[in-house]
């Protein structure tokens, strides 16, 4: 569980790195999401991103609920495990 968890986590990395123009390094599990200030556009490209990487449906409006990363990546891994 841990490795999909680090697995998940540098997805959502990833992801927001690109639609944010910054560089993956710069985030980490204790990454919030409001100081992204992401627009629902980014959200919802970022759930459909980890849908595809992982071929789990990603709820939209309750990801957006997660604070940080970290919160987004065990939800991910819940749902991968259901």
């Amino acid at each position: 569980m841990a490795d999909e968890r680090t697995e998940v986590l540098d997805a959502i990395r990833t992801r927001a790195a690109s639609l944010t123009g910054k560089d993956a390094s710069e985030f980490s599990a204790d990454t919030a999401f409001k100081d992204l200030q992401l627009k629902s556009v980014q959200y919802s490209q970022l759930t459909t991103y980890l849908e595809d990487e992982f071929d789990v449906e990603v709820p939209y409006m309750t990801f957006r609920r997660k604070e940080t990363f970290g919160d987004a990546a065990d939800y991910v891994v819940e749902l991968l495990d259901m």
